[in-house]
C-alpha cells in the first residue's frame, strides 16, 4: 500500500519538470484565489474572464518581436491588459455604459486581435501554447518570473486589503475617509492583470482565470466569512494544482485542463454537498420546518 502511494503521489515529483510545475502552481495558488474572492464579492466575476483575453494582444506582439521570450511576452501582456482596463473604464465614464459591457466589447476585440497576431507570426502549435499554456514546460526563468509576480501580488493585496474590504461593503465610507475608490479599484485591476500574465505560461490565456475564479466560487459553498473564503480558496487551488499535475503525469493528460477540471470537480461536489446554498443544504433547510415538533 505504501509503495503504491509513493509511486502515485511522491515519485512523480522526483522529476525536475514536475518540481518546477508544482512550485509555479503553489505560487499562483497563493496569489490568484484571493483576487478571485474579491472579484466575486464585487460582482466582477466575468470581468476576470474578460481581462484574461485582454492580455492576449500584448503577448502576441511580444511573441512576434522576440519569439517565446517569457519576459517580453509577459511585459506585453501586462501593458495590453492595463490599456484595455483603462479604455474600458474611460468608455464607461464617457458614454454612461456599464463597465462590464465595455470590458466585454474590448475582450472580444482583444481575443480576435491576439489570435490573428499569433497566427500571422507562428504556427498552430504556437497558438495552442499561448492559448492553453503548458505548466510542465515551465523552466527556471518562467518559474522566477511567476514566483516574483505572485509575491508582488500578495504584498500589494496585504497593503490594500482593508481598503478593498471597505470598498466592497461601503464605498461611501471609504470616500469619506479621504481614500479614492477609483485608485483602489485601479490598483486591484492591475493586480488581476499581473496575475493573469503570470498564469498564462502555465494555463494559457484562456484558462488562467480558472485558477482565480473556480476556487473562490467553490469556497462560497463552505464559508460565509471573508477570511474563511480566502483560506479555503487557497487550499482548493493547491489541491487542484497538485491533483491535476498527478493526473496529467499518470494518465498522459494535458496539464492545464487537468488542473482546471480538478478545480471544476471540487466546484460541482461543493454545489451538491456544501454547507451553504448547496442542493443538500437547501433541501435540509426546506425539510427543517416539517421536522419541527408542534407546540400546540
Amino acid at each position: 500500500m505504501l509503495a503504491l502511494l509513493d509511486a502515485w503521489l511522491l515519485a512523480p515529483f522526483e522529476y525536475g519538470f514536475m518540481n518546477r510545475a508544482a512550485v509555479a502552481g503553489l505560487a499562483l495558488s497563493l496569489a490568484a484565489p484571493p483576487l478571485g474572492v474579491f472579484l466575486m464579492l464585487r460582482g466582477m466575476s466575468l470581468i476576470g474572464d474578460a481581462m484574461s483575453h485582454a492580455i492576449l494582444p500584448g503577448i502576441a506582439l511580444g511573441f512576434l518581436f522576440a519569439g517565446f521570450s517569457l519576459p517580453i511576452m509577459s511585459l506585453g501582456g501586462i501593458l495590453s491588459g492595463l490599456v484595455v482596463a483603462v479604455l474600458a473604464g474611460s468608455v464607461s465614464q464617457m458614454t454612461g455604459h456599464r463597465e462590464d459591457s465595455a470590458m466585454a466589447s474590448f475582450f472580444l476585440i482583444s481575443l480576435a486581435a491576439g489570435v490573428m497576431l499569433v497566427s500571422l507570426g507562428g504556427s498552430s502549435v504556437d497558438l495552442t501554447h499561448v492559448l492553453f499554456g503548458s505548466v510542465l514546460a515551465v523552466d527556471t526563468t518562467a518559474l522566477l518570473l511567476i514566483t516574483g509576480i505572485a509575491t508582488l501580488i500578495v504584498l500589494m493585496l496585504a497593503i490594500i486589503f482593508r481598503a478593498l474590504v471597505v470598498e466592497c461593503l461601503d464605498p461611501l465610507f471609504l470616500r469619506g475617509q479621504g481614500v479614492r475608490g477609483g485608485l483602489v479599484h485601479g490598483v486591484f485591476l492591475g493586480l488581476v492583470v499581473l496575475n493573469l500574465t503570470a498564469g498564462f505560461q502555465t494555463l494559457g490565456t484562456l484558462m488562467a482565470v480558472g485558477l482565480m475564479m473556480l476556487p473562490a466560487t467553490t469556497a462560497r459553498f463552505w464559508s460565509q466569512r471573508l477570511e474563511g473564503l480566502i483560506a479555503l480558496a487557497i487550499v482548493i487551488a493547491l489541491v487542484a494544482n497538485l491533483g491535476g499535475l498527478l493526473l496529467s503525469f499518470h494518465l498522459s493528460l494535458p496539464s492545464g485542463p487537468a488542473i482546471i477540471l480538478t478545480a471544476g470537480l471540487a466546484y460541482v461536489l461543493s454545489a451538491l454537498f456544501g454547507r451553504h446554498n448547496s442542493l443538500v443544504a437547501r433541501h435540509r433547510l426546506r425539510a427543517a420546518p416539517l421536522n419541527t415538533p408542534s407546540t400546540d
